[in-house]
């Protein structure tokens, strides 16, 4: 149940930074957003969908 949650809860902020990033012409957002998207569909384990989610929602305010 955890994981279903959280995969919706990352799939809704990728689909944010998505947008964002097609709207402001950036690379790195875009990408992040479909990372955030699809990631949940492959990792298998609470833990690791938070860390892989975490890593891909901070790297856009870790490169500025």
């Amino acid at each position: 149940m955890a994981s279903l949650v959280w995969g919706m809860l990352f799939g809704s902020i990728g689909f944010g930074y998505f947008i964002y990033g097609k709207k402001q012409s950036q690379l790195l957002p875009l990408f992040c957003g479909i990372g955030l998207m699809l990631f949940p569909y492959f990792v298998d384990g609470t833990a690791w969908m938070l860390l892989i989610g975490g890593l891909l929602m901070a790297a856009p305010f870790l490169r500025r």
